[in-house]
């Protein structure tokens, strides 16, 4: 037996919990921004993929209003930054709604380093970072999904093989339903089959 739920007559809160519970688990952009006065921003945001190969787009969405959303609009550019499990507990630090002006890098003791191609700095710990241009938004309901152009990576040497990015020594956190986030856990490998007529 199952139990139907109408978007339309439940609350918005309860089918947030219902959405973010069954869409899992869902990858982290941990995005970097520089206000138009110059306070830098950091928030993990949870609704986060790739939009485009060529060119390079990435996408995250802002529910409501934050600080993230104002300070791409004020000066179109962040980076995202791959959230790894040893920064679990400074990633969801930085979730907390400090007020606007104070830096979650300061607040949070995390350290920066300079972009090469964007103003906003990347988290120092973290192995990938994706700096952006903004391509476009759109607003959808309460909330804007952001795209950017990928304009440059950094990749630590540490979590590369042959070159190629390897997820179990990037470690991605990842976040499920309500306080819960996820660890690498297991890998199957499978290759894809092509169709023979």
């Amino acid at each position: 037996m199952r139990v139907h739920v109408d978007p339309e007559s439940a609350d918005s809160t309860s089918f947030y919990r219902l959405l973010t519970a069954t869409v899992v688990p869902r990858p982290i952009a941990w995005v970097s921004t520089r206000s138009a006065d110059g306070t830098d921003n950091l928030a993990p945001h949870s609704f986060f993929t790739i939009s485009a190969v060529t060119p390079p787009v990435v996408q995250f969405t802002s529910v409501g209003r934050k600080d993230t959303l104002r300070n791409v609009e004020e000066t179109g550019e962040f980076v995202v930054n791959l959230a790894p499990e040893a920064l679990f507990e400074r990633i969801n630090a930085t979730a907390t709604d400090f007020p606007r002006g104070v830096s979650e890098f300061d607040a949070c003791g995390i350290e920066r380093e300079p972009s090469l191609r964007v103003r906003p700095p990347r988290v120092a710990r973290s192995p990938v970072a994706l700096e952006c241009e903004l391509h476009s938004t759109l607003r959808i309901g309460d909330s804007t999904v952001v795209f950017g152009r990928v304009v440059h990576a950094a990749v630590d040497e540490s979590v590369l093989v042959d070159g190629h990015p390897e997820v179990t020594l990037m470690r991605p956190l990842s976040r499920l339903g309500r306080n819960e986030w996820g660890t690498l856990g297991g890998i199957q490998e499978i290759a894809r089959e092509p169709h023979r007529p």
